[in-house]
């Protein structure tokens, strides 16, 4: 029996960088105060969604993995608490920008980073405009109370790096994410499809899946996202055993049995089945396999 408690937080944020971290800081102390070893902040959590808007003045928002102070703060906070922490932040390396994620183990130690690998380009997700396409690929950290895999916002929405996490043994998938309303047409509401993507992850892979998102309304000239929350955590057969609200600022805490979980994978044959000698198709952008 390999237990761990797992949580995902959520919470809204503002132009002060030290008050977002200090809310942050509060939000895992309360899920650690619950038990949970390995605790999620959303994406980009030191400000506000800065992409909305396609402004250099954003760029300095950017720093060294070294010299980020989200980082910094939580390493001594991993250490404290013994709780494992992926951290989110706008990373500069040289003339490169990443959306990246620095992971603490338990001792305070970063594992090292993941750069997120799917760029979005949209009305009111300009990321292409900030963030240079990732050059990691997919990783998995050995923290002290588990494998973890994780990708960052439009990343879960592509079953192909859940997959990938998987296979390189993953036992959980963690999500951090700023996802909201489309400010060029208030009626989509992309909450459940949201969901559904990442219940089909851990579903298809039997792994759970936890996923942090923003709350709050945030607006830049003359666009706004209403982030929607329903921060989550998913079994390892797609059902939410955890659920946050729309609104509220909140910690998730749930709790597996990581060598149950092992048993079942195996039990089902899912990997056991695949058959990645028919799988080169998935390689190509256009369907067609290059000879």
């Amino acid at each position: 029996m390999r237990n761990v408690k797992v949580a995902a937080t959520q919470m809204s944020c503002s132009s002060n960088i030290e008050e977002n971290i200090a809310k942050a800081d509060r939000l895992v102390r309360e899920a650690a105060k619950q038990g949970a070893q390995i605790i999620l902040l959303q994406e980009l959590f030191e400000t506000p969604y800065f992409c909305q808007k396609e402004k250099a003045d954003y760029y300095p928002y950017a720093t060294e993995l070294e010299h980020n102070k989200a980082v910094n703060h939580f390493k001594q906070v991993a250490k404290e608490l013994q709780v494992v922490l992926p951290i989110s932040f706008y990373e500069k390396k040289n003339n490169a920008r990443y959306n990246s994620l620095a992971v603490i183990d338990a001792s305070g130690e970063v594992l090292g980073r993941y750069r997120k690998s799917h760029i979005p380009d949209g009305p009111g997700y300009e990321e292409k405009f900030y963030f240079n396409p990732g050059d990691t690929g997919f990783k998995v950290w050995n923290t002290r109370y588990g494998k973890i895999g994780i990708g960052v916002c439009w990343d879960q929405w592509y079953p192909e790096a859940a997959r990938c996490m998987a296979l390189m043994g993953a036992e959980i998938l963690f999500y951090p994410t700023a996802i909201g309303s489309e400010p060029q047409d208030s009626s989509i509401d992309s909450k459940d499809h949201w969901q559904t993507c990442m219940l089909g992850h851990a579903a298809s892979n039997l792994v759970p899946v936890v996923a942090s998102n923003r709350i709050g309304m945030e607006t830049d000239e003359d666009s706004s996202i209403n982030f929607y929350g329903s921060s989550f955590i998913a079994g390892p057969t797609g059902s939410k055993v955890a659920e946050a609200s729309r609104t509220e600022e909140t910690v998730l805490v749930a709790e597996f049995d990581l060598d149950q979980l092992e048993s079942q994978r195996i039990e089902w044959g899912i990997f056991r089945d695949r058959r990645p000698d028919l799988y080169k198709i998935i390689t190509s952008y256009d369907g067609e396999q290059m000879v």
